[in-house]
């Protein structure tokens, strides 16, 4: 593969900045299960002791037992090993349960940065084109990292502790014959070691090309018409059919790779079985029985070498195609352009008081496309309960877009507590400043109380009673009075009832989604249409709630009774906006007015 971008790169400089990025997430992974990583190692400890008795019961059931002509002794050490084979058996399934454990957090931890990743850079930038590598991250990387993952643990452990078992053994028949395995073992160990980073550069150049790939075919699938109809089968063709040249061009290093490996496996490998026979006649003259080399020779060619070939494939394939993977997952977020601040935001900075600012803000949706909002000036006092209304497509929505930092505007600035609404690119994490409910409800599969406190954070450990009104328990309750889900509650089963979202309606939805914002720590609380599916009585209720709760409150309002609740109202109309209260408004807005008129003519009615 020819070029300069990140795929072509194989010089160790690169694999080691990916270990850089990688190792942090790793550590911070096993420390959080040191209990799973110990009862993995209790049970292979126990497998180990099988690989002891393999090798100790064949040298003792030769010098104890056939070579002095006890049958029964040698019967009987015979039977100790096959013994220790069904109780390696045993702890093999101890430590298959313990590797579920490890690899499976692992497999839905990926998923869920996975889909982060697609959600923020969408979020960040909506007019990107999709992000088509997210599929393969999604799907088969995530998938080819836990089945690397739980090889590479699996052989690992296997090698390490079949190791001690077989040194152990060789310790206890005869010392010497350590000073023999261990040189040519070492030899090997380090000639594979060698080819493990050149074979990790083609491994990522095979990814980044793969993400290519599917980038590519994603965007010619969207134009697939228009190649057709202008006559560009060809060179579109040529675009596709570079990558896949690529593509087979890596898999066949790959398989020079694989090869000179399995080569230095199969002469370095060997070299262990090899010094210890060319020893043979030596050790035999100083004191070695002929049972403790048979049981040198059993440890180094049913248990060493076996292992070592195990651990030389897995670390060659599965660790090398590990760490590529897992470097994508913790690669940081492309940057996000961000809207440079005004000369008046950097003189105002975080001392403005106003809980959310628009200073003189445009918004189009694609270059020479009419202004949705057009140099819209507004101040959201804290405390405040402010209500949008405005024909539908008029930009209601996107005003809320904007508070809530999800778009950037085309000109002006938007402040949210003083500071930028739109965050830096490398914010992780919810915004503590606000919290969004659009029209559609998130309601999730779990408990009727997860439902409820996700937006919360976590109580401390000293505010656990419940008797206690500060107690989060409390806190749900209470919310569950003022917005009136007494009932809906009850119907579920409580609040440690299963949610199944399938089987709720939208109104019930959007109820679980408004206490969960009731709830929220956030002083701002921005509502895009998220009781439209209530009926006026219970849509009243929540937003009294709701504006009566600490904070300020921002209200897409889809009926004029919903703004005329409201502190202040605004207007969008088109052309203008208007903000005012409901009363002085129908002076000041023929739309407003018009709207006023209808909502009286319908309660007079």
């Amino acid at each position: 593969m020819t070029g300069t971008g990140p795929g072509t790169e194989t010089g160790t400089g690169t694999e080691t900045e990916a270990w850089r990025r990688v190792a942090p997430e790793g550590r911070r992974f096993l420390r959080g299960r040191k209990s799973v990583l110990a009862r993995l190692a209790a049970w292979s400890l126990l497998e180990s002791a099988h690989t002891f008795l393999g090798g100790y019961a064949v040298a003792r059931a030769l010098d104890d037992g056939f070579l002095t002509g006890r049958t029964a002794t040698g019967l009987a050490w015979l039977a100790a090993a096959a013994a220790g084979a069904l109780l390696g058996g045993f702890a093999l399934r101890g430590v298959f349960a313990g590797l579920a454990d490890l690899v499976e957090p692992l497999r839905d931890g990926l998923v869920r940065r996975a889909v982060r990743q697609a959600l923020d850079r969408a979020v960040g930038d909506p007019v990107r084109a999709p992000d088509a590598g997210a599929v393969s991250r999604l799907t088969q990387q995530t998938e080819m990292a836990r089945d690397s993952f739980a090889g590479l643990v699996l052989t690992v452990r296997s090698f390490v502790f079949t190791a001690v078992g077989a040194f152990a053994g060789m310790a206890a028949l005869a010392p010497v014959l350590l000073l023999i395995v261990l040189p040519p073992l070492l030899l090997g160990v380090a000639v594979f070691l060698a080819t493990l980073r050149p074979m990790a550069a083609v491994q990522r150049s095979s990814l980044d090309t793969d993400e290519a790939l599917a980038d590519r075919l994603g965007e010619l699938g969207e134009g697939l018409r228009d190649v057709v109809a202008c006559g560009g089968q060809a060179a579109a063709q040529d675009r596709v059919g570079s990558l896949i040249a690529a593509q087979e061009r890596l898999a066949r290093r790959l398989a020079r790779w694989a090869a000179l490996r399995t080569l230095a496996l199969g002469t370095a490998g060997r070299l262990p079985v090899v010094a210890l026979l060319a020893a043979a006649p030596w050790l035999l003259t100083h004191g070695v029985t002929a049972g403790t080399l048979a049981g040198g020779l059993t440890y180094v060619v049913q248990a060493l070498l076996p292992a070592l070939n195990s651990l030389m494939t897995a670390l060659g394939s599965a660790g090398t195609r590990l760490l590529v993977v897992l470097e994508r997952f913790c690669a940081p977020l492309h940057p996000i352009p961000a809207v440079a601040p005004t000369k008046a935001q950097q003189a105002t900075g975080p001392a403005s008081a106003a809980a959310a600012e628009l200073r003189g803000v445009t918004f189009a949706y694609g270059r020479g496309a009419a202004p949705v909002l057009d140099a819209l000036d507004l101040v959201v006092r804290p405390g405040e309960h402010l209500a949008v209304v405005g024909p539908s497509g008029i930009g209601k929505s996107t005003l809320t877009a904007l508070l809530a930092g999800m778009l950037a505007p085309d000109a002006g600035t938007v402040l949210v507590a003083g500071a930028a609404a739109r965050r830096s690119p490398d914010a992780s994490g919810p915004d503590p400043r606000r919290t969004l409910l659009p029209q559609q409800a998130y309601v999730f599969t779990g408990t009727v109380r997860e439902n409820l406190t996700h937006l919360s954070p976590s109580p401390d450990p000293g505010d656990a009673r419940p008797d206690d009104p500060r107690s989060a328990d409390a806190r749900v309750r209470h919310a569950v009075s003022a917005l009136g889900l007494d009932g809906l509650v009850e119907r579920l089963g409580g609040l440690d009832a299963e949610v199944r979202p399938g089987l709720l309606s939208r109104g019930e939805s959007q109820q679980l989604a408004l206490a969960a914002a009731y709830l929220s720590p956030a002083p701002l609380l921005l509502l895009d249409e998220a009781t439209c599916h209530l009926d006026p009585r219970t849509e009243e209720r929540a937003e009294r709630a709701l504006a009566a709760r600490p904070g300020t409150l921002v209200v897409v309002a889809h009926r004029v009774s919903s703004a005329a609740r409201a502190d202040r109202v605004l207007v969008l109309d088109g052309t203008r906006a208007v903000c005012g209260t409901h009363a002085e408004l129908p002076a000041r807005s023929p739309l407003y007015r018009d709207l006023v008129g209808k909502w009286n003519e319908t309660t007079d009615g």
